[in-house]
């Protein structure tokens, strides 16, 4: 089973994913998470995508594309993978369908989350992640048992994000409109893209999202 998750930043794609991998035993292979490990260990890639992340803007294609196409080679990705985060734009959408066609490989499902900005600006000014492992929490919809302990690995390393304001939330959405939601009508036309609502409890959007990929 080969997934790509779409949605705008805070949809739930990341938590979301990871619930699919433990259900369907694939792995979730992150831009996200990537791009943090490079920002943590302060290489020349990592500074470059964090002064985009901290401006709202989306990091260059040839920072990711080539990370994502290593990643799904690899052998743990043979029974399949879900992508989140990646394709953000058709140049990269392109890419990744040339890519498996020459792996003779294809996407089965790709599922939109939809929210709107409201939603978001509520859902990411209230986000915590994990220093340590990328644990996500929120103030008041998914905090941490203890507070300031992430349940995952027991750091007390919780912070947020720069980016998780207002102004640049509304930013990020724009860019998202504009850049990655043409990705629907790409899909769609492929006859794979499936939509549902992210409002509701975590579970009840995981069921949903299973209902579409099984």
């Amino acid at each position: 089973m080969r997934l790509i998750l779409l949605g705008p930043p805070g949809a739930g794609k990341g938590t979301q994913a990871k619930r699919l991998k433990e259900k369907f035993n694939i792995p979730q292979v992150s831009t996200g998470d990537i791009l943090r490990d490079a920002i943590k260990d302060k290489t020349e890639l990592g500074n470059k995508a964090k002064e985009y992340m901290d401006e709202g803007r989306l990091v260059p294609d040839d920072i990711v594309v080539g990370l994502i196409k290593q990643r799904i080679v690899e052998s743990d990705c043979k029974k399949g993978f879900i992508l989140d985060g990646f394709p953000r734009n058709m140049a990269q959408a392109v890419q990744l369908s040339e890519t498996l066609e020459k792996m003779s490989q294809n996407i089965d499902s790709v599922v939109e989350i939809e929210v709107n900005a409201k939603m978001l600006i509520d859902r990411l000014t209230g986000r915590m992640t994990c220093s340590s492992c990328g644990a996500m929490f929120h103030e008041k919809n998914h905090p941490p048992k203890v507070s300031g302990i992430c349940d995952s690995c027991g750091s007390n390393d919780l912070y947020k994000r720069p980016d998780d304001n207002k102004e640049t939330i509304m930013k990020r959405f724009e860019v998202y409109e504009q850049e990655t939601a043409p990705l629907k009508g790409f899909y769609r036309k492929m006859g794979i893209l499936k939509t549902t609502g992210g409002d509701g409890t975590l579970d009840d959007v995981f069921s949903r999202v299973c209902g579409l990929v099984t």
